[in-house]
């Protein structure tokens, strides 16, 4: 049985992973496996390389900044208040751009994907975002596999 979920802006609990400060706003152990949310914050050059989720539904919620996400092919420059659904199966990933950190929310229907990122990342000892670096290729690929996606190789590479 799930159970209703009050967090205040800097509550729940944050980890860095892969160049993001993410914090779990909802998990689907607490809501059923209906959905989860998390807030992400990176810097201006992290995101997130093409990828496809077969298990789940993925959507954002631009707070603050801006990022340049790739969407089955297609473009967007999101600004504050955008908002993306993307559904499974299509190829998407952005990168946050401009000159300051880029604040979203990013959820996932049903729930399940929030715990790759708990897996990839490590708790987050302060609540800012991570020094970036390249990810640890190898986890990252079998975490995607054990999580049903797949990882493409960025447009330029």
């Amino acid at each position: 049985m799930t159970q209703p979920i009050t967090l205040l802006a800097e509550e729940g609990r944050a980890i860095w992973s892969l160049n993001h400060l993410i914090t779990f706003k909802a998990t689907g152990a607490e809501t059923g496996g209906a959905f989860a949310l998390m807030e992400h914050l990176g810097v201006p050059g992290t995101g997130a390389p093409p990828h496809v989720h077969h298990g789940e539904d993925e959507f954002f919620f631009v707070l603050e900044g801006e990022a340049n996400f790739l969407f089955d092919g297609k473009p967007i420059a999101a600004k504050p208040g955008t908002f993306l659904f993307l559904p499974r199966d299509i190829e998407h990933g952005f990168e946050v751009v401009g000159a300051i950190p880029c604040r979203m929310l990013v959820g996932f229907t049903p729930a399940g994907l929030e715990n790759f990122f708990a897996e990839m990342g490590v708790p987050a000892p302060s609540r800012t975002p991570p020094a970036p670096a390249p990810p640890d290729m190898e986890k990252l690929l079998a975490l995607a596999a054990k999580f049903n996606y797949e990882v493409h190789p960025p447009p330029h590479a």
